[in-house]
Formats: structure tokens, C-alpha cells, sequence
């Protein structure tokens, strides 16, 4: 988001701040984040520039007062009385405020770590499941299907906020699952003032190793940071980090690939 957008949103979160997380919440947000998506006049009335803050929050309790709860109600009124450089700028911020408001909740229930790891774990799995991944990506199979899919899959096996965060991911509002998944483990880390670091190694690191890394990664960046380690053996010895775009590759395999291209010229 710019400009303008990018205000709106910091201060729709700030509304989300000073509400106490409840389980429903981030539902309703994405839910009026997908009635956005579909309803052009309705996104268009609010967010027109010519048109008041006064009247767009006046819109908004018309239509949603007594439909939806006290704190969706105040975090949208929030976000419309904003400026939008774009009207779909709106509904892309209520569905990361519905992220946010889902992370919350399990940090209030001390359940973020938990949720973070099942998020990974899940991408993971989807990742090196190439049938599922289609199925799940499958636009001609109805969303609700591939929600089952996916809820059949984790029944019994993770938190209600991975559940819905994972059947969110299936939706997607024209993004791929994998992207999804990984804006919500990087939306968990934030709410820790967290980065996540994507480790690729050829065997697995042993918890003191991990600790090790964590470490000298935080020192190097100044905060705290999520490591998500992947075995892969296409790595030929030595560490790979991926932090946001900046990438760190200490393996083998990049000092060949490196004194190769010095050799070629």
C-alpha cells in the first residue's frame, strides 16, 4: 500500500489494539473483506474521497450495525473514515487486520508460539505434496470443498486459530496458499517484534545449534528472530538464510556457483 492507504491502515490497527481479542473477530473482518470483493458500488461508497468521514462511518452502521460485533463494527468505521489510494487498498487491509486480530487472539491464550509452528509445519507439508497443493490451488473445485480438505487434514492436530487462519489460506483472495501461509507466520513474528529467518540446511540442526544461530542472527539484526529450518538436499553443505529479500549463503554449492562465474569472466 501508498501513501494515504498506508495511513488508513495504521490507524484501523491502532482500533484493532485497543480492542480485546475475541475468536470471532478476524472471521468478520475477512468475511467484509470477501462482501468487498464483490460488491463494487459498496467498496466504491466507501471509499470515495468526496465523500466524508461522517458519511462513510454513518454507511457503515446502516448497513453493519447489529450484523456484526461491537469491535468489527468500531475497527471498520475506523478504516473507512481513512483515505484510500486505491478502493481495493480497503479490503486488502481488512484482511491483514483479520490476520492480526487471529494472531492476537492466540497471544492472549498464549498460543502464538504453537500457532506459529503448526502454520510452518502445514506449509511444509503442502509444499512437498504436490497433489494436495493442486487440489488445494484448484479454482474449479468450490472453496468449501477444499476448506474440508484442508480441516479434514488438521482435525485433531492444531489450534482452532490454525484451522482458520489455514482454511483462510485456501481462499486466498487471488493469492496462492504458499503466499499466504507465509504472510501469516510473518504477521505472527511481528506481533513478537520477531522476523522470520528461512534456513535451508542439508541435515537437520540440533536445538543447540538453532539457539546458536538465533543468536548471531539477532545480534546481526537487532531484534528477535523465528527460525524456520528446511532440510533440503539439494544444499551441499554450509547454512542458507533467507530474511525478508535479504539472503545469506554460506553453502558450498554458492562459492562453486561463485568461483565459476569469476572463472567465466
Amino acid at each position: 500500500m501508498r501513501g494515504a492507504s498506508n495511513e488508513s491502515l495504521a490507524r484501523a490497527e491502532q482500533a484493532l489494539a485497543g480492542a480485546a481479542p475475541a475468536e470471532g473477530l478476524g472471521s468478520e473482518l475477512f468475511s467484509i473483506a470477501k462482501l468487498l470483493d464483490g460488491n463494487g458500488a459498496l467498496r466504491r461508497a466507501l471509499t470515495d474521497p468526496a465523500r466524508s468521514a461522517e458519511t462513510k462511518t454513518g454507511l457503515v452502521g446502516q448497513l453493519f450495525g447489529g450484523k456484526i460485533s461491537a469491535q468489527a463494527l468500531e475497527i471498520l468505521s475506523a478504516a473507512v473514515s481513512g483515505r484510500w489510494v486505491s478502493g481495493r487498498d480497503l479490503g486488502d487491509a481488512l484482511d491483514r487486520l483479520s490476520v492480526e486480530a487471529e494472531v492476537a487472539y492466540a497471544d492472549t491464550r498464549r498460543k502464538l508460539d504453537e500457532v506459529e509452528d503448526e502454520l510452518f509445519r502445514l506449509d511444509r507439508v503442502v509444499a512437498a505434496e504436490r497433489s494436495l497443493a493442486d487440489k488445494l490451488g484448484d479454482r474449479v473445485i468450490p472453496v468449501e470443498h477444499r476448506q474440508g480438505l484442508i480441516r479434514g487434514l488438521l482435525q485433531g492436530k492444531a489450534d482452532a486459530t490454525t484451522v482458520r487462519l489455514a482454511e483462510r489460506a485456501v481462499d486466498g483472495r487471488g493469492r496462492s496458499f504458499a503466499a499466504s501461509m507465509r504472510s501469516y507466520q510473518v504477521a505472527a513474528a511481528a506481533r513478537r517484534n520477531a522476523s522470520i529467518a528461512t534456513v535451508r540446511v542439508a541435515t537437520d540442526l540440533t536445538e543447540a545449534e538453532r539457539t546458536r544461530l538465533a543468536a548471531a542472527l539477532g545480534r546481526q539484526y537487532g531484534r528477535d528472530i523465528q527460525l524456520n529450518v528446511i532440510v533440503d538436499r539439494g544444499v551441499v553443505g554450509g547454512v542458507r538464510v533467507d530474511i525478508g529479500d535479504e539472503v545469506i549463503d554460506g553453502t558450498i554449492a554458492a562459492r562453486l556457483d561463485d568461483a565459476q562465474r569469476r572463472i567465466a569472466g
